[in-house]
C-alpha cells in the first residue's frame, strides 16, 4: 500500500506542476454558473436560484467519459456509491447515496419515474441504459417525495435521454473495443464490444430521433475464483432501441412521444458462501424491457401544463442450477407499470410561481417460480397523489421552495410529505447558503405484501432529511467551493422475519429508528480556458443496521486537459474506504461479517478529433495500478484494462 501512495503522490505532484504551468492563460467562467436545472421544481430554473445542490452531468461532460458505463459514471459523484460498477458487466448493481439503499433511490427516465414492480424492492435496474444514449443526468439528493412520491428518500437521479437536434438530418455512429480482464489474470485480448448508431432530425413542425446499441461482453467470471483453479467466463449483452416523435403544431403545443426496447442477457454465478464453489455455466438470466410513452405540454402567458404519461413492462427469466437436485430450476417473473403525472405551472409574477399536479400510479405482476407463484389477478395497487410547490425568488437574494404531496394507496391508508427548502445569495459577496427539511415515504412493493412471505398490514418506510451548507464562488468565478452536512432519519423499514419456533417468515415493518449523517464537498476551479479541476469528497456514517457496503470516506479528483481545439486529456483518481460486507457461511451455518480493504484507482483517457465534428477517437486506460480488491465479498473485479473507440457524426 505505501508504494501505492508514493506513485499516487507523484501522480498528483506532476498533475499540479502541469496546472501551474497553465495558469498565465485566460480563463473564462465555467458552463456550469450558466446552467438550469429542472429536478428541484419541474420546471427549468437558473442553477444559483435552487436551493439544493444539484450535480449536473452535461452531454459536453459525458463526452468526456467515452466507454465507461452509467453505473461508474454515477459512482465518481459526492455522496454516490454504485456498488457493482468495478465488477463484471451482469454483476448487480447497488444505489448508495447518502447511505440509502436502491429503494430508496428513484430513477427517472425523461422526468418519469420507472421501476420494475416484480422485485422484492420497487427498484430499477440502470444495467439497461447504455451511457451513449444519454444526453444529461441529474443528481438531487436528500428526500424529494413531494415532488416525485415513493422512493424518492435518499436521492433521485434524473436521467434525460438524447432527442433531435436542430438540423433535418443528423446522426452518428460509434464503435468501442476493449479488453475485460482481472489484476490477478491478466488478458489483454479484446472481449468487450459497444456500437451503436443514431439518425435524428428537425423538419419544420416535425421531429424525430432514433437510436440502436448493442454491447457484448465477457472476459471474466462473476464469482472471485482463486488460481490457480479454472473459471468460466460470464457473458452479458444488451440490446437497446429507442423511438422519439415530437410534433409542434403551434407555438404554445407541443406533443411528444416514446417507444423503447432494451434486452439483456447474462451469465450469473451462485451466492457466495466460503463452502461451495459458486462459479457454474448454467445460469442464466434475462430481462426486456418495453416502454411506451406520451407528453404533451402546452404553454401559455401565466405558465406550461404537462402531461407526463408511459406504460412500462418488464420481464425477467432465471435459469439457477440447483445442487441439492442437480438440475437447472426456472424462475419467471412479469411487471406492468402505468405513470401518469400532469402538473401545472402558473406564475403569478416574475418571482413567484406554483406547481400544482396530481400523479397516478398503477403496479402489477406475477411471477412463477420453484418455491412460489404470485398471480396479477391479486398482485396489484394503485396510488393517487396530489401534490403541490411554490417557489419564490425574490430581488435581494432569498430564494423559498415549498410544498406537500398527499399519497392516496389502494392498500394502506394515506400518507403526508412536504418539504421546506429556503436559501439565501447574498450580493455584497459570492455566497449563497442553503438548507432544507424534507419527508419522504417508501412504498411496500407487491412482492412484500402478495408473495407467501407478503404482510398487506405493512406501512410505508417513512424518513425525514435535514440539510444545511454553502456555495462560494471565488477569485473571479475561477473556483467554486460548496460543502452540505446532511442527517436522515429513518423509521418502519422493511424487514424480513422468521419465527425461531414454528419457522413461518414474512415481512414486517420494523420498529425503531435509524440514521446516517455526512458531510458533501465539491470543489472545481479552472486554471485556464484549457485547465480544469473538479474534486469532491464525502464522509458517511450510519448506524449499524445500514452500514453494510458503505464506505465511511470517499474522495474523486479529475483533471481535464484540453491541450489544443482537437485534442483533450483526462486523468482521474478514486478513493474508497473500507466496507462492512456480510455472507452466510456455508461451513458454519452462520452469517460471517468481514471489513473490505479500502481501494484506490487511477483512470486515464485521451480523445481526439480527427476531423472536427466529423470524427473522433478516444483511448482509455482504467484502474492503471492493477489494483486488485474487492467489492462484494466473493465476486471479481476488472484489473487494468485498456478501451479504444471511434465517432463518427454526420
Amino acid at each position: 500500500m505505501n508504494n501505492k501512495i508514493v506513485r499516487i503522490s507523484a501522480l498528483c505532484v506532476l498533475m499540479s506542476a502541469c496546472a501551474f504551468a497553465q495558469q498565465k492563460e485566460t480563463t473564462s467562467t465555467p458552463n456550469e454558473l450558466n446552467e438550469v436545472v429542472i429536478s428541484d421544481s419541474k420546471f427549468a430554473l437558473a442553477k444559483e436560484k435552487s436551493g439544493k445542490v444539484i450535480v449536473k452531468i452535461t452531454a459536453e461532460e459525458l463526452s468526456k467519459k467515452s466507454g465507461q458505463s452509467l453505473a461508474t459514471i454515477l459512482s465518481t459523484v459526492a455522496g454516490v456509491e454504485i456498488n457493482g460498477n468495478q465488477s463484471s458487466a451482469g454483476k448487480n448493481l447497488g444505489y448508495y447515496i447518502r447511505g440509502g439503499r436502491n429503494r430508496q433511490t428513484l430513477i427517472l427516465i425523461d422526468g418519469i419515474p420507472v421501476t420494475d414492480a416484480s422485485g422484492i424492492n420497487l427498484e430499477y435496474d440502470l444495467r439497461l441504459i447504455p451511457a451513449e444514449q444519454v444526453e444529461s443526468i441529474e443528481i438531487m439528493k436528500g428526500a424529494a417525495s413531494t415532488l416525485y412520491g415513493s422512493g424518492a428518500a435518499a436521492g433521485v437521479i434524473n436521467i434525460t435521454l438524447k432527442k433531435a437536434g436542430k438540423k433535418a438530418i443528423a446522426g452518428n455512429a460509434y464503435m468501442n473495443v476493449g479488453t475485460q480482464t482481472t489484476a490477478d489474470r491478466t488478458n489483454y485480448r479484446p472481449e468487450d464490444y459497444n456500437q451503436g448508431l443514431s439518425v435524428n432530425g428537425n423538419l419544420d413542425k416535425f421531429n424525430y430521433y432514433a437510436s440502436l446499441n448493442s454491447t457484448e461482453t465477457t472476459g471474466i467470471s462473476e464469482a472471485a475464483v482463486a488460481k490457480p483453479a479454472a473459471y468460466e467466463v460470464d457473458r452479458f449483452s444488451r440490446l437497446n432501441s429507442l423511438i422519439k416523435l415530437g410534433f409542434t403544431p403551434t407555438k404554445k403545443l407541443s406533443l411528444d412521444f416514446f417507444a423503447n426496447y432494451d434486452r439483456m442477457k447474462n451469465d450469473f454465478d451462485g451466492t457466495f458462501d466460503n463452502f461451495n464453489n459458486p462459479d457454474t455455466p448454467l445460469n442464466v438470466s434475462t430481462s426486456e424491457q418495453f416502454r411506451l410513452g406520451f407528453s404533451p405540454k402546452y404553454k401559455y402567458e401565466k405558465g406550461e401544463f404537462v402531461l407526463n404519461s408511459s406504460f412500462n413492462t418488464i420481464l425477467r427469466d432465471y435459469n439457477t442450477f440447483n445442487s441439492y437436485s442437480n438440475s437447472v430450476d426456472i424462475s419467471d417473473y412479469k411487471s406492468r407499470s402505468v405513470n401518469v403525472d400532469a402538473f401545472n405551472k402558473y406564475s403569478f409574477s416574475n418571482q413567484f410561481f406554483v406547481v400544482a399536479g396530481g400523479q397516478f400510479q398503477f403496479h402489477e405482476m406475477d411471477s412463477n417460480t420453484p418455491y412460489d407463484a404470485i398471480a396479477s389477478e391479486s398482485a396489484k395497487f394503485n396510488s393517487i397523489d396530489p401534490y403541490l410547490t411554490a417557489v419564490y425568488n425574490s430581488d435581494f437574494g432569498l430564494n423559498l421552495n415549498v410544498g406537500g404531496r398527499l399519497n392516496m394507496h389502494s392498500v394502506y391508508n394515506s400518507n403526508f410529505v412536504f418539504n421546506v427548502n429556503p436559501s439565501y445569495s447574498f450580493s455584497e459577496i459570492p455566497l449563497k447558503l442553503l438548507a432544507s427539511y424534507s419527508t419522504a415515504y417508501i412504498t411496500p412493493s407487491l412482492y412484500q405484501l402478495y408473495s407467501p412471505y407478503g404482510n398487506l398490514e405493512l406501512t410505508p418506510e417513512e424518513s425525514a432529511t435535514v440539510e444545511a451548507g454553502f456555495e462560494v464562488s471565488l477569485l473571479d468565478k475561477k473556483l467554486t467551493f460548496n460543502t452540505i452536512t446532511f442527517y436522515r432519519e429513518e423509521q418502519n423499514p422493511f424487514g424480513f422475519y422468521t419465527n425461531p419456533d414454528t419457522y413461518a417468515s414474512n415481512y414486517i415493518n420494523i420498529v425503531g429508528r435509524n440514521n446516517a449523517k455526512g458531510v458533501e464537498t465539491m470543489v472545481a476551479y479552472s486554471f485556464s480556458n484549457a485547465l480544469k479541476v473538479n474534486a469532491n469528497y464525502t464522509f458517511t456514517q450510519v448506524e449499524e443496521p445500514l452500514s453494510r457496503l458503505i464506505p465511511k470516506h470517499k474522495g474523486n479528483v479529475s483533471l481535464d486537459y484540453q491541450a489544443t481545439a482537437r485534442s483533450f486529456f483526462n486523468i482521474n483518481y478514486q478513493f474508497v474506504d473500507k466496507r462492512k460486507d456480510a455472507f452466510f457461511d456455508g461451513g458454519t451455518f452462520a452469517t460471517t461479517a468481514v471489513l473490505l480493504d479500502s481501494y484506490q484507482l487511477v483512470n486515464a483517457m485521451a480523445k481526439y478529433d480527427l476531423i472536427k465534428n466529423r470524427l473522433n477517437v478516444f483511448a482509455s486506460v482504467n484502474n492503471i495500478l492493477n489494483e486488485e480488491f474487492v467489492e462484494t465479498v466473493g465476486y471479481s473485479t476488472r484489473g487494468r484494462n485498456f478501451k479504444i473507440g471511434v465517432n463518427v457524426l454526420f
